[in-house]
């Protein structure tokens, strides 16, 4: 039991953060409850599937900059498909294509050995493209069946339908795959890329691999998307910078081979909650903005530090 805790001490202490933050916005604002839990919830779920993405990735030791792009192009494609066939085969359809543009973007960094950073800066731009190609403007349709999977408690009040799918969608793909041989390269790539490919790790396929797993997680995120709008949104929202933050004040080190996906996605409860707060607080939404926006910067910047002195001590 000592050993479990010691292994998962951050992500703990995330939690215990968490409730903490739930009860000052139960004081700011006693009518706070089950409803507010529901929301908040549904507001985090694409944030959250987006953090996944970006965790699987820089776990690797990459970066996937063009994570909301891949979310904007999965949200309008299952819009525009659930108009002409059934739910369930668009959203096959639209899990497949985020696996293979997350395939497609790490191809593309294996094959050119262009850094991370500058292929998926480029493939935003792409995948934006895209995404404006399919869909101009806001529109297609999600089944209505779909809209309330996401809404009201699962069978207990307090239990948000929102938090009990998204739980089960990371945990389908992820706990799996962490335990199996890929998982094993993820990690071994991350920490020491030189290493695992001398110990006979496929590394060129694992990364092309991990930005599949990227590509999925990011569809996820898409389908959440119009899951909560009721339609399709081929403008990229505000989901890299928010994931980034969450990755890193999770636990994930930037360098790689560091952290899984439990601390990250309580993270972006975290970041959810604060903005909660700040708005029941009546706090001016733009002071919000910045708020949120100088906790993302350093928390970002506290991890490139982390990063930077662990490669020093190598």
């Amino acid at each position: 039991m000592s050993a479990i805790l010691r292994a998962h001490a951050w992500s703990i202490g995330l939690a215990i953060l968490f409730l903490a933050l739930l009860g000052l916005a139960k004081v700011i604002q006693p009518s706070f409850g089950i409803t507010g839990l529901e929301s908040l919830a549904r507001a985090a779920l694409p944030f959250a599937f987006a953090t996944a993405a970006m965790a699987v990735v820089v776990i690797v030791g990459g970066i996937d900059l063009s994570v909301a792009s891949m979310m904007a192009v999965a949200s309008v494609t299952a819009a525009v498909l659930m108009q002409t066939m059934p739910a369930v085969p668009a959203i096959v359809i639209t899990l497949a294509a985020g696996a293979l543009m997350g395939a497609i973007n790490g191809g593309l960094i294996v094959v050119t050995r262009v850094p991370d950073i500058v292929a998926t800066l480029a493939m935003l731009f792409v995948w934006e493209g895209v995404a404006l190609l399919i869909l101009n403007a806001p529109g297609g349709t999600a089944a209505d069946w779909l809209e309330n999977t996401i809404r009201g408690s699962f069978v207990i009040p307090g239990l948000p339908k929102a938090l009990v799918l998204m739980t089960v969608c990371v945990a389908v793909v992820w706990v799996p795959l962490k335990r199996s041989k890929l998982g094993l390269s993820i990690y071994a790539t991350g920490s020491h890329e030189n290493a695992a490919f001398r110990s006979g790790v496929a590394v060129g396929k694992t990364r092309i691999a991990a930005y599949a797993v990227c590509g999925l997680f990011a569809a996820m995120g898409g389908l959440s998307l119009t899951m909560l709008t009721g339609i399709g949104e081929p403008v990229p929202g505000p989901y890299l910078m928010a994931s980034v933050a969450a990755v890193v004040l999770g636990g994930v080190v930037l360098g790689g081979g560091i952290g899984g996906l439990l601390g990250p996605i309580i993270a972006v409860f975290i970041l959810r909650i604060i903005r909660t707060i700040l708005t029941l607080a009546a706090v001016d939404p733009n002071v919000t903005t910045i708020v949120e926006g100088t906790i993302m910067v350093a928390v970002v910047m506290l991890g490139a530090l982390v990063m930077m002195r662990g490669r020093e001590t190598v």
